[in-house]
């Protein structure tokens, strides 16, 4: 399964990347790349948890860029 991340730089210094086709899923890491390899585990693990509990695995998401 493929999905959209997004990183950001929290007060601390640290990279929280989140999986927003997935509520809730969210990790973090000192680099970027230990931020990817802790989010694919949250996805996995996110995606067992909801498949257990009989919830969708993912809810619609949408891009839409908006000029200001």
């Amino acid at each position: 399964m493929r999905f959209i991340v997004t990183f950001e730089r929290d007060e601390d210094g640290m990279i929280v990347v989140e999986c927003p086709s997935i509520p809730g899923c969210v990790s973090q890491g000192k680099t970027e790349q230990e931020a990817l390899e802790n989010i694919k585990d949250a996805i996995r693990q996110c995606l067992e948890v909801r498949a257990e509990r009989g919830m969708p695995l993912t809810v619609s998401m949408r891009e839409v860029e908006v000029l200001v």
